[in-house]
């Protein structure tokens, strides 16, 4: 790994219904995430899109996983907007496969070594094959395909030792959210690997199994409807319903109608 300059890597965050949401942008979320992983000290980031801040809502211990992370990245356009009016004018969305192609250019430099854990048999040595013919002199040392349950404790201590023996910087995890989360909080200490990442789709986008949405969409906060169109049975339910409960939610946050739950440094 390539030395360099280690500053801190504590941040602003907006408030959105009680989750702290990272004011960032795509530069200063490669920067903060440089900056960890050069620390050496064991950490998680959590890619959050408008679904993840409505599931914290009825799950505590969820949220407190996405508040005590390294960085909970705005995700969605709609968590931007809430953030912008916040205050914080230079936040932007940082989406999980953009940001996870911008680490792995940042990685060919540093000497960064990926493990990309999830998806279906076979989807991850794809992305391994397709991210190192993208990005030459990219070091992926391992890969990982789960079950769809949680590990059985052979299986746990059988990741352990290949993570052990891989030594990643970055542990990218390509499942679902809250899945993801609820993985990484639980392993982040044990893996001991500087950097965990739940990215979600982005194992199937960057391999071409899904499809991505045009730029307009992405900018325009209707990327959600690219999805649903391309898998309605699983996530159609989900839109419709949670969009117009966040919608209700934050409308009555921003009007001071309702006030959601305050966080401190200290707790996150």
């Amino acid at each position: 790994m390539v030395a360099h300059f280690k500053e801190e890597v504590s941040h602003p965050r907006a408030n959105v219904l009680g989750v702290g949401i990272s004011a960032i942008n795509m530069n200063r979320a490669v920067e903060l995430a440089d900056n960890h992983i050069a620390r050496c000290k064991p950490g998680y980031v959590c890619v959050s899109p408008v679904h993840a801040v409505m599931e914290a809502q009825a799950d505590p211990v969820f949220k407190s996983i996405l508040n005590h992370s390294t960085i909970t990245t705005p995700d969605g356009m709609p968590l931007t907007w809430v953030g912008r009016l916040q205050g914080f004018r230079d936040m932007d969305r940082v989406y999980g496969p953009d940001f996870m192609l911008e680490m792995c250019r940042l990685s060919v430099t540093r000497g960064y070594r990926q493990f990309l854990y999830g998806g279906k048999p076979g989807v991850a040595e794809k992305l391994r094959d397709s991210l190192v013919a993208r990005f030459p002199g990219l070091q992926v040392s391992g890969t990982y395909t789960p079950p769809f349950r949680p590990l059985g404790r052979e299986e746990e201590a059988d990741l352990i030792a290949h993570v052990a023996a891989a030594r990643p910087h970055i542990f990218w995890v390509g499942l679902s959210t809250p899945k993801q989360e609820r993985f990484m909080a639980r392993y982040v200490s044990r893996l001991n690997v500087p950097l965990m990442v739940g990215v979600g789709a982005a194992f199937d986008f960057h391999t071409g199994n899904l499809k991505e949405a045009p730029r307009w969409m992405k900018r325009s906060g209707l990327q959600w409807l690219h999805r649903m169109a391309q898998e309605p049975r699983r996530l159609g339910p989900r839109y419709l319903t949670t969009n117009p409960r966040f919608l209700f939610a934050i409308a009555l946050q921003l009007s001071g109608l309702s006030r959601p739950p305050t966080f401190s440094d200290s707790e996150l």
